[in-house]
């Protein structure tokens, strides 16, 4: 992954403010480790005279105060322990995920696989810019994906079995956009307030709200630090596979355009954002790409 590069050349090899010791970061895609990877972690720090590890922002674990004349052997101990040395500079970084499908009772996708295909892909590319990847499986968006160079939100648009609503008002209840209001007895959706949560498909008692199924928001161009910025949607697509091809294109367009030295989301518009965006709709076939609009309307007894 580091071709001809030392251990101290490595991304997850941090100098400290005392220049004497450094931090080694490790990998841990989508914050996912094992309890052995976790006691193979402190051994690692014990041995080297280590008592606290840090967790970082993102969901990866640090060793502070290494000596970094040992480098080569503790890099070689993460490797075998399935933490290998991280990355922190102008490369992929560690991919960080919500808990997804397997726990979070507000997930509409995999978030944790999908962060852990991606990381097999692309962790570690060397690019012009750092490249942080944050998913989120729903529009709560805890792992702030719109403030990352690359990010992805699993959403859910409802709709409706027509004329069978029963006016219970669960799903308004839920709603916490206000998008859904009973009208003379029957739910009735005002599009341009729908997130796509899901949450309202979720809480139907009768299940009578279906969905249209999974889509994946996938937006560039965010920034946390200093000065925020949300990045710009480019494209939602309907199937996992679909969204990491649209990752790689991103990440190969980035990496022939972008320039060092300054962040991507102050080069957007150099870069020509808006033509790569129409390149990457015009490629991806018309059944897997989600358009522009938002989910339809459903009011009276049936789906306008």
């Amino acid at each position: 992954m580091f071709p001809n590069q030392g251990v101290h050349m490595k991304g997850g090899v941090i100098t400290e403010r005392n220049p004497e010791f450094c931090t080694i970061r490790t990998r841990i895609p989508a914050g996912v480790v094992t309890t052995d990877q976790l006691r193979g972690l402190a051994d690692i720090a014990e041995k080297n005279g280590v008592t606290d590890l840090h967790l970082t922002t993102r969901q990866t674990v640090e060793i502070p105060h290494m000596d970094p004349s040992v480098l080569k052997e503790i890099a070689a101990d993460l490797a075998a322990n399935g933490t290998p040395v991280g990355s922190e500079r102008d490369e992929v970084v560690n991919i960080i995920s919500c808990p997804g499908l397997e726990r979070c009772v507000f997930a509409n996708i995999d978030s944790i696989h999908l962060a852990q295909e991606l990381d097999r892909r692309l962790f570690g590319k060397e690019m012009p810019v750092k490249v942080r990847i944050a998913i989120s499986s729903c529009p709560n968006a805890c792992t702030s994906p719109m403030l990352n160079e690359i990010g992805i939100v699993g959403r859910m648009a409802p709709v409706r079995v027509p004329g069978m609503c029963t006016g219970c008002g669960t799903c308004a209840q839920y709603c916490k956009e206000s998008a859904i209001i009973i009208k003379r007895g029957i739910s009735t959706l005002e599009p341009d307030r729908c997130v796509q949560c899901g949450t309202c498909v979720r809480s139907c008692p009768f299940d009578l709200l279906k969905t249209s199924g999974q889509q994946y928001l996938i937006m560039i161009g965010g920034r946390r630090g200093r000065h925020p910025h949300i990045g710009r949607e480019l494209v939602a697509v309907n199937s996992e596979e679909t969204a990491i091809g649209v990752v790689e294109k991103v990440i190969n367009w980035v990496y022939r355009r972008a320039w060092s030295g300054r962040l991507l989301s102050d080069q957007m518009d150099e870069i020509q954002f808006e033509t790569f965006q129409k390149e990457i709709r015009d490629q991806i076939p018309e059944s897997a790409l989600i358009g522009d609009a938002p989910p339809e309307k459903f009011s009276g007894n049936g789906t306008e």
